[in-house]
């Protein structure tokens, strides 16, 4: 079976999301089984839970789009790994061009993209064909590199075929070196980390609506850098929230904000973290203001899964305890 890593900027993951539902086939077949960033489980450091499933990943899908180029992970770490392993023999990449951007002139640019003549999936009329020709790349990826393969699943795992070329040449896993992050780096963080954060409330409530016959849910994005959530159980409003950064602009102190009062002003915040790094990547740190956080939380450094469950914990809380 091949394993598939997905790299991705965050504001991309609708199409991400798409894209593996058009993989389905393969995966029910047997032949593929797929890992990106929101598989990592609470616990689990976010950085080496990357950096192993890149380096296990037999065929690297890059999801290439003006902000996957933009994003210091994606472009620097990432895909410069994946180049490596791609010229080494160790996996394969597949350049998937989502978006209109300036990728020819990227190091991926030399290889042979998808969909056809770097077409960007969002200019299809119909999108279900642009992923179609992404997934006989990947069919046709896997038929090269397994050249005896026939129509069966195979029998063992396809990474067991490949993986000696990696035992030939030894080496550390103990890879990372310090760095200093700029003023740049902790922007594009806060707007990836509000793009997550958006996206993890507005699935959470449609979710929590779902299970839940006495619920109603409302979430708005109420500008560029603000949305809000509203849960109502049988018409009544039981509990709000408000969550906005700065963009370009500190607040206060604080990297990203969160007030109980879903029309509330910027000055009203009952929750704020702030960005920190401890030498090798960057994360959040809540300031506890929250009174249910606990000493050990507000010491924590969170990963921006870690962040919007924080966040999330504190629009539950009402619900949680039954004080609506």
């Amino acid at each position: 079976m091949a394993t598939i890593f997905f790299s991705y900027s965050h504001r991309d993951e609708t199409l991400r999301d798409e894209l593996e539902i058009h993989l389905a086939m393969l995966k029910r077949q047997g032949f593929i089984e797929t890992w990106h960033d929101r598989r990592i489980t609470a616990g689990e450091e976010f950085d080496k839970a990357i950096s192993k499933n890149l380096e296990e990943a037999d065929i690297i899908l890059l999801l290439v789009s003006s902000d996957f180029l933009a994003s210091n992970y994606c472009y620097d770490i990432e895909m410069q790994r994946a180049m490596q392993k791609h010229e080494q023999g160790e996996s394969h990449i597949i350049p998937v061009i989502l978006l209109s951007c300036d990728w020819r002139s990227a190091p991926f640019g030399k290889l042979l993209v998808t969909p056809t003549d770097g077409k960007p999936i969002k200019k299809f009329p119909d999108q279900d064909d642009a992923f179609l020709e992404v997934v006989n790349a990947v069919q046709a990826t896997i038929t090269r590199l397994q050249p005896h393969q026939d129509s069966t699943p195979p029998s063992k795992s396809y990474g067991s075929a490949v993986k000696p070329q990696i035992l030939d040449i030894p080496r550390s896993s103990n890879l990372r070196i310090r760095k200093t992050f700029s003023d740049r780096d902790r922007d594009q963080f806060v707007e990836e980390l509000f793009e997550y954060i958006s996206n993890f409330f507005e699935n959470s409530l449609a979710e929590l609506s779902n299970r839940n016959p006495e619920v109603d849910t409302h979430f708005k994005r109420i500008d560029a850098n603000h949305f809000s959530a509203i849960v109502y159980i049988r018409g009544k409003k039981a509990t709000e929230c408000r969550i906005w950064t700065g963009g370009s602009s500190r607040l206060s102190g604080s990297d990203i904000a969160y007030s109980s009062n879903a029309s509330g002003s910027d000055n009203s915040i009952n929750e704020s973290m702030s960005i920190v790094d401890d030498g090798y990547a960057l994360f959040l740190q809540p300031l506890g203001m929250a009174f249910f956080a606990s000493q050990q939380n507000v010491k924590k450094l969170l990963s921006q899964q870690g962040a919007a469950e924080y966040f999330w914990g504190i629009l539950l809380r009402p619900l949680q305890q039954g004080s609506t």
